[in-house]
């Protein structure tokens, strides 16, 4: 782990998969200083936020230490990924153990305000704590901890958490060990994304032998859904628009209420957006009480959604990322219009491109 300072998304310093024994160690160091943790993820938490949560715990424990609290910055866990052992332990928010912790240990967070609710209600005591922890793998991450560890070259938080569990000696058991493969197959789509590597399969292939239940985490991400998010879908899919290459939809509070879902059961639509013939990007806003918050997803490689995402506050992967607009339909459809331009103006394969266009 490094104290570096951010220069851009693109020039900053961070460390590689090779970083991992020193950082480990430093890491059980750092941890070992103190009693009192506290593990923190962002709101609207995926399968990988979740599953270095329940990691990091573990670490922990091996260690000696127990968390006060290990906790999505919403206290809120999507449906499907209630099979996770423990993950009922992401729900906990008694703010009064958050501020009694002597060490913050934030995981697949890209910056501190991405934990979103618990964030705003203590950002005072969260940005100026003394001792702090950030394991990460989005590029744009800011390196806002004491000790950074943000490894861009990794598929997912989880394959970094895993790799320093090895190294540190941490048992696992299926439970364990099927957490750490969820949220693996749901930051790669099943080891699907430009992102895999033969580092994310070797982990992957070290996860299923250690007893990861490899049909229930496939069923659960990428084929069960309540009939809720169904309804959901139609709805989203009925309001799907082009902006010139960006192909988009939105989900709003109306949206939510009339089908009796949460915005978690939206997971995976973007994806399928994505993969529409003639995109080169595709975006989902969710209406939220401050704003919008707009995932994105490059379908080419000319394409950095990290970048775009970067103008406008947010970040993430060249592949994914998001940000956040402020409320109204006149900030949604002046940014759906704004990268849409950005996106039509760049070359692709020698050509300018459309959203009529062949996906290729």
């Amino acid at each position: 782990m490094s104290t570096d300072d951010t220069d851009s998304v693109h020039a900053t310093r961070h460390e590689s998969l090779g970083d991992i024994p020193s950082v480990a160690t430093l890491m059980r160091d750092v941890i070992q200083k103190h009693s009192d943790i506290a593990i923190l993820t962002h709101s609207n938490p995926d399968a990988d936020a979740v599953a270095s949560v329940l990691t990091m715990r573990a670490v922990c424990e091996h260690l000696g230490r127990k968390p006060v609290l290990t906790v999505a910055g919403d206290g809120q866990i999507p449906q499907n990924l209630m099979f996770l052992n423990d993950i009922l332990r992401l729900t906990e928010r008694p703010d009064e153990l958050l501020l009694s912790a002597d060490l913050i240990i934030y995981v697949d967070c890209a910056e501190a305000s991405r934990i979103g609710p618990l964030f705003e209600r203590h950002a005072d005591f969260l940005q100026s704590h003394p001792s702090t922890i950030n394991i990460d793998h989005h590029v744009t991450n800011t390196r806002f901890a004491n000790h950074n560890c943000v490894i861009p070259d990794a598929a997912a938080t989880s394959e970094i958490l895993e790799l320093m569990r090895e190294e540190l000696g941490v048992p696992i058991d299926s439970g364990l060990a099927t957490s750490m493969l969820a949220g693996i197959y749901g930051d790669t789509l099943g080891l699907r994304t430009p992102s895999t590597t033969p580092s994310t399969m070797r982990v992957s292939a070290a996860l299923v032998e250690a007893g990861a239940d490899i049909d229930t985490v496939v069923d659960w991400l990428f084929r069960v859904k309540p009939y809720s998010a169904v309804v959901l879908w139609a709805e989203a899919l009925g309001k799907t628009q082009w902006s010139g290459p960006v192909i988009w939809t939105r989900i709003d509070r109306a949206m939510l209420d009339r089908s009796q879902s949460s915005a978690a059961e939206a997971e995976g639509l973007i994806n399928f957006l994505a993969g529409t013939i003639g995109a080169r990007a595709a975006a989902l806003a969710y209406e939220e009480p401050g704003g919008w918050r707009v995932s994105l997803r490059s379908v080419h490689d000319a394409v950095d959604v990290a970048s775009i995402a970067q103008e406008f506050g947010g970040g993430g992967h060249p592949r994914a990322a998001g940000l956040r607009l402020p409320p109204g339909e006149d900030a949604l459809i002046g940014f759906m219009d704004s990268i849409a331009s950005t996106i039509a103006s760049l070359t692709l394969d020698g050509e300018q491109y459309s959203g009529t266009d062949d996906a290729g």
